[in-house]
């Protein structure tokens, strides 16, 4: 085997990719805009500085060092902060903040957003996004945007997958634009309706 083979088959195996074709494309389609999470409305009256337009340069270009920079984020933050529902928190239904030590899933994504742009990941490639899990219940993952697809960061689990590879349906997420739009996501099995909606 030649080097340079030997090469991409560890840059595959390194990256998590599939070698064989999957039914869903390695990056979401969008389908125009819609309203956002009421959490994250609310989250920008406070934190304007966070919501606005972005500089959209197109997906990443993932590399070995972004990508164990995605795997250590994920996993750092995942393991310092305590999952809690805002009502165990705040007493209230709806909080999104930036998680001191317990949180809940839009917690985890808006720390895990905040800690990749200060090393130096794009705003535009890191996108809040919901989604409905299996069980019909809402959640929030963290949507990393590269030219190798789109991968998700998880507070369920520590593991990096592609969108495409996630039991998720998808249902809308941040624009690449501008952090206070939201659109909505093409996803074959997407209910019409859904919750963090």
């Amino acid at each position: 085997m030649t080097r340079t083979f030997l090469k991409g088959l560890l840059t595959t195996a390194l990256f998590g990719l599939a070698t064989s074709a999957y039914a869903t494309p390695a990056n979401m389609i969008t389908l125009g805009k819609t309203n956002p999470p009421i959490g994250h409305y609310e989250f920008c009256k406070v934190n304007t500085g966070k919501c606005g337009p972005t500089n959209d340069g197109g997906p990443m270009q993932l590399t070995e060092a972004k990508w164990k920079t995605l795997l250590k984020v994920n996993y750092n933050a995942n393991s310092s902060v305590e999952p809690l529902t805002d009502q165990e928190i705040y007493g209230v239904e709806e909080k999104w903040v930036y998680p001191k030590s317990v949180g809940d899933c839009e917690d985890y994504v808006l720390l895990k957003q905040k800690m990749l742009v200060e090393r130096g990941f794009s705003p535009s490639d890191l996108l809040i996004t919901v989604v409905l899990q299996p069980n019909g219940d809402g959640h929030a993952v963290l949507v990393v945007r590269t030219d190798r697809g789109d991968f998700v960061l998880d507070n369920m689990r520590n593991k990096v997958l592609l969108w495409s590879d996630t039991e998720y349906t998808y249902l809308k997420r941040q624009s690449t634009k501008n952090a206070a739009q939201w659109v909505k996501i093409e996803d074959d099995h997407s209910p019409a309706v859904g919750s963090l909606q």
